[in-house]
């Protein structure tokens, strides 16, 4: 996916979840934080982050806050930094994930209908797809948050995140099948919005009950695919798969 208008400033301050102070040009700016995560390990005072201009005049805001420069440790280099570009726009994830799902022909060939907010029952999914009549539900998740290059899902408790793997799960263990017979499958995709991940794991720590289900849901089948994405300021692009730890 592609940003139209993007431009780099200073993160001052977050004031709440909804927007920032950031210095634009010398001037303090208030902007719209499309991220409504913590993101404490990210939004430090001073640390360059970008921004989209939107096209619409009539907004409170003038820019969404969608990236930002984390400094990390270099392992290949002794006491030295390095600085990663995260992608932190939550509403980003889905639209590559789109993207994904028509990318990788070796996961779902001959693709006949991909639909996203699909609703099935009182539920309602990222996306469902039909291929090589299959037929899958796939929950997306963005992920920001990394330590020593390793991922990890939420960094906040999500009771919505277990709620959809409870969801995925449930329709596996009850073989739910759609109206012409066919087994419907379930899978989720973790987005890992930055390179340099080499594993991923639910952020146990933070909510425990998260790590539990989405084991639960591996045991019943759910398929998990991890993703790390290509990072620049105006654009993010899923890349290269990354190890899962459970």
């Amino acid at each position: 996916m592609k940003y139209s208008t993007v431009v780099p400033a200073k993160f001052i301050s977050r004031p709440n979840r909804f927007i920032a102070h950031v210095e634009v040009n010398g001037v303090d700016t208030v902007v719209h934080v499309k991220n409504t995560g913590r993101c404490k390990e990210l939004l430090v005072p001073g640390c360059t982050v970008y921004l989209e201009k939107p096209d619409n005049p009539a907004r409170k805001t003038p820019y969404d806050l969608i990236a930002v420069e984390k400094v990390v440790p270099d392992a290949t280099r002794k006491s030295k930094q390095k600085t990663i570009l995260i992608n932190m726009d939550s509403q980003a994830p889905n639209k590559v994930a789109a993207e994904w799902i028509r990318a990788h022909q070796e996961l779902f060939p001959k693709i006949t209908f991909l639909k996203p907010e699909y609703t099935y029952g009182n539920s309602r999914f990222d996306f469902y797809v039909e291929f090589s009549g299959r037929k899958m539900f796939i929950e997306v998740k963005g992920c920001t948050l990394e330590f020593d290059g390793h991922a990890k899902f939420p960094d906040a408790p999500t009771e919505r995140g277990v709620k959809h793997l409870t969801e995925l799960a449930d329709i596996l263990r009850e073989n739910r099948c759609a109206e012409d017979g066919t087994p419907y499958e379930c899978g989720i995709l973790f987005l890992i919005q930055m390179k340099g991940c080499h594993k991923f794991s639910p952020n146990v720590d933070t909510h425990p009950q998260f790590g539990v289900a989405l084991k639960a849901a591996q045991d019943a089948g759910v398929k998990i695919f991890v993703y790390d994405c290509k990072v620049k300021p105006d654009t993010l692009v899923s890349d290269i798969p990354v190890a899962l730890e459970l």
